[in-house]
């Protein structure tokens, strides 16, 4: 029997072409997608690549999703809630769906890149907080990390740029 998939269900992700995005002098990271192109719809998975010293993505917690980092090469910090953990190759770090005691971020060491595989439970729509920055972001009809083209809400505000539930409703 011959499988209807066009590729095989196996990926070499130091093999995988780099997208590479940066901001400033403190964010960059070179990633790609594994899980979505193999056909998974409920599995985020993407090979990343953060150069020494730098960080992939702000300090930040999601309300829907876990996240599962494992550690293929180099060495780094993890920020954790309040805590700081050493990572290096071998290392798995879980980082469940919660407020900011889960609020999550690695960083490469100073000397190699760190090299993992960042996992998703992809549920949407998700919150995230951003405790350095007091952001919030929203996202509905993509997880994030899935496919900017398929969201109906993408918004990103203050934390404290609150109203009252019935304002401007008359």
């Amino acid at each position: 029997m011959t499988s209807p998939f066009v590729r095989p269900p196996i990926v070499r992700p130091d093999a995988l072409p780099l997208q590479i995005q940066r901001h400033g002098e403190a964010f960059e990271a070179g990633t790609a997608a594994i899980a979505a192109p193999l056909g998974a719809r409920h599995l985020g998975a993407r090979y990343v690549e953060v150069p020494a010293g730098k960080k992939a993505w702000p300090f930040h917690c999601h309300h829907a999703n876990d996240e599962m980092f494992v550690i293929l090469a180099g060495s780094g910090r993890l920020r954790f809630g309040a805590d700081e953990h050493a990572v290096s190759a071998g290392d798995v770090v879980v980082c469940p769906a919660g407020g900011p005691q889960t609020a999550h971020q690695l960083i490469a060491g100073p000397d190699a890149p760190l090299r993992y595989l960042a996992i998703s439970s992809m549920r949407e729509p998700d919150v995230m907080e951003y405790p350095d920055s007091g952001k919030l972001v929203v996202f509905a009809g993509s997880a994030p990390g899935g496919d900017k083209a398929a969201r109906r809400l993408d918004l990103v505000l203050r934390g404290d740029a609150t109203a009252g539930y019935w304002d401007g409703e008359g």
